[in-house]
């Protein structure tokens, strides 16, 4: 990576972690978050106090502020951050006044097709990677695209979570695409990463904001888009941005899996995810968090060594085995009738 390219990948994080800290700060002072309050009487509630959700909002300032201070952004990546910010003023309606699942669920595939689209269209313009042209893949990664656009928000519960994600996976991301030259991609990712960290601030327990589903649902979307972009561009392969996100994918999916396999109605809010019964089992969320950023950063740093050492097949067959252990482990600890699983 070139000096003035590092230091680009740099300003960009502080930049946005600056904004994104001092918007969250004047919105705290202004008595403005006010009007956004979480209430922890949702059923998936693991507060217990009102707290503001208006991390996504300082976010995609941050965001913005950077695409138009560095102009980074090509035609594609500014569709993709297009797309985001209207999910992103859905997601804010959410917040507000609750749209039901019928209405959210159709727009974020909706939000998915189009940037599918867009990404098929592009790798076919450029002589990019030809199976995202083939009708069976299509489907699939809209699919897919739907399903990370809510990752963050499943995710979302518990202080610093969703923040220490977004840290770690995008400027995994952004060190990767930087290593190889593509530095708008680069770019793209460490103004999220950096945007993250200035969320963190203020979301590291104990919280005093929340992301909201205007910050988590625009999240999810990039990472999935961003992803697919990657894999088009030949970045990375198509194992790297799920083993960079596999702690949320992994708890996320099997606990999807679980709740059919009960024939519990899968769209309605619970505290079934693997990080809320770690609370629920006497965890604070300061312990959480920082078990969760070790398996993040732990995550994250080995999917760029096996892209670095083209040792994927050893690293990845690793991580399989380490959650294939994990999860049983966590079931068993975590049953109701186990009398030591606050230890």
């Amino acid at each position: 990576m070139h000096m003035p390219s590092l230091v680009t990948l740099l300003l960009a994080f502080v930049m946005a972690a600056i904004v994104s800290a001092a918007v969250l700060f004047g919105l705290l002072k202004s008595g403005w978050s006010g009007r956004l309050l979480d209430l922890p009487v949702r059923a998936n509630a693991m507060h217990s106090a009102p707290v503001p959700r208006i991390g996504g909002l300082a976010m995609a300032c941050a965001i913005a502020a950077c695409v138009l201070v560095f102009a980074f952004a090509n035609p594609l990546q500014c569709l993709l951050l297009s797309i985001a910010a209207a999910l992103a003023a859905v997601s804010y309606l959410d917040d507000r006044r609750g749209l039901p699942v019928w209405v959210r669920f159709p727009l974020h595939m909706l939000a998915a097709v189009v940037a599918v689209y867009a990404l098929v269209a592009d790798a076919k313009t450029s002589g990019g990677a030809s199976w995202l042209q083939a009708a069976v893949a299509m489907p699939l990664l809209v699919v897919a695209v739907t399903w990370t656009t809510n990752l963050f928000n499943f995710m979302d519960g518990s202080d610093g979570m969703a923040g220490g994600m977004a840290l770690f996976g995008f400027a995994a991301m952004g060190l990767t695409a930087a290593d190889i030259g593509a530095i708008d991609v680069a770019v793209t990712c460490f103004a999220i990463s950096g945007a993250a960290l200035g969320f963190l601030c203020f979301n590291f327990p104990p919280s005093r904001v929340f992301l909201g589903d205007a910050g988590s649902i625009p999240l999810g979307f990039l990472a999935g888009t961003l992803g697919i972009y990657g894999m088009s561009m030949g970045l990375w392969d198509w194992w790297f941005p799920l083993l960079v996100f596999s702690p949320f994918v992994v708890d996320a999916t099997v606990t999807l899996l679980l709740r059919v396999g009960r024939r519990e109605r899968i769209w309605q809010a619970h505290r079934s995810h693997y990080y809320q019964r770690l609370i629920l089992a006497g965890w604070s969320h300061r312990k959480t968090a920082l078990a969760s950023y070790t398996l993040m950063v732990g995550a994250a740093a080995s999917a760029s060594l096996a892209m670095r050492l083209q040792a994927q097949t050893a690293i990845l067959a690793g991580w399989m085995v380490l959650y294939a252990l994990l999860l049983p482990v966590l079931e068993r600890r975590l049953r109701p009738d186990n009398k030591d699983n606050t230890k």
